[in-house]
């Protein structure tokens, strides 16, 4: 992370340290992400307001864009424009040969925005739309995770410097670590790093997502609207998460530690019986 980017990722505090023991107490300066609204605009609609920390934003908005399923490829995304304002920024983003009724209708079903990116969708079949069926997986085994989780903590600076940030990932097969991206949130860090992967031209086919996080319903939709066959969560999974695995045909592995892993979803066994 460049000197500029760490700027906008993270922001010194004093605060007091208050011991339970003797040892005394202390004043300390420490990092906390920074934490900014970041508003989507499409064509000159507005879109969305997110709480994000406002680094890779060009990555956050393609990959954002992407995961909406606004857009089938970066290839229909014109364009990318960041911009820094008064109390936040705003990412407008121009999109190729996408109707602008189309955009209207769904902003209009955005009614309430959060930062999960389902919040105000109006009707349940809307948050439960059909995901792409993952007909390949990709053959990984345990010491290819092994070897990602072992690599990850030295490519989150962010998270080093203040232990409230989480990390998305990109691996290939044999657990080499693509590209990482941090983020104050979990939905944040995997649009960033679906993004980055979209511009460096990485098939997240041929690969796995490692997560930093608990792995919830909107990761993987977003793993499996992305086309990645693999999705790697340091916590455990939500009940809605493992459902969707299932139906998608997504390999889901949660609760990754580096003495063990819970196979959640294998459909093409690749981890054995």
């Amino acid at each position: 992370m460049s000197r500029h980017e760490a700027s906008l990722a993270a922001e010194l505090i004093d605060a007091r340290t208050l011991r339970f023991d003797s040892a005394g107490d202390g004043v300390v300066t420490r990092d906390v992400p920074i934490e900014t609204p970041i508003a989507f605009e499409y064509d000159g609609i507005g879109y969305a307001v997110m709480l994000a920390t406002p680094s890779d934003l060009r990555d956050y908005g393609i990959g954002f864009t992407l995961s909406e399923r606004l857009v089938t490829s970066i290839a229909e995304i014109e364009s990318v424009e960041v911009a820094e304002l008064p109390r936040g920024w705003i990412i407008r983003i121009a999109l190729r040969g996408v109707p602008r009724d189309r955009l209207r209708e769904r902003v209009r079903l955005r009614l309430t925005e959060g930062s999960c990116g389902l919040c105000g969708l109006e009707t349940i079949e809307q948050v439960l739309r059909p995901l792409p069926l993952l007909l390949r997986g990709v053959r990984v085994d345990r010491t290819a995770i092994e070897r990602a989780l072992a690599t990850l903590d030295a490519q989150q600076p962010l998270g080093r410097a203040t232990g409230a940030a989480h990390a998305a990932a990109f691996c290939s097969a044999q657990g080499v670590l693509q590209v990482v991206r941090e983020d104050v949130g979990r939905h944040n860090a995997m649009d960033k790093l679906i993004g980055a992967a979209a511009e460096k031209a990485f098939e997240l086919s041929q690969g796995f997502i490692l997560v930093t996080a608990r792995c919830s319903y909107e990761l993987v939709e977003k793993a499996v609207t992305a086309g990645c066959p693999m999705l790697v969560t340091i916590s455990a999974p939500t009940s809605l998460a493992v459902e969707r695995a299932k139906e998608s045909g997504l390999t889901l592995v949660s609760l990754a530690r580096r003495d063990s892993m819970l196979v959640v979803n294998d459909p093409h066994g690749f981890f054995g019986s």
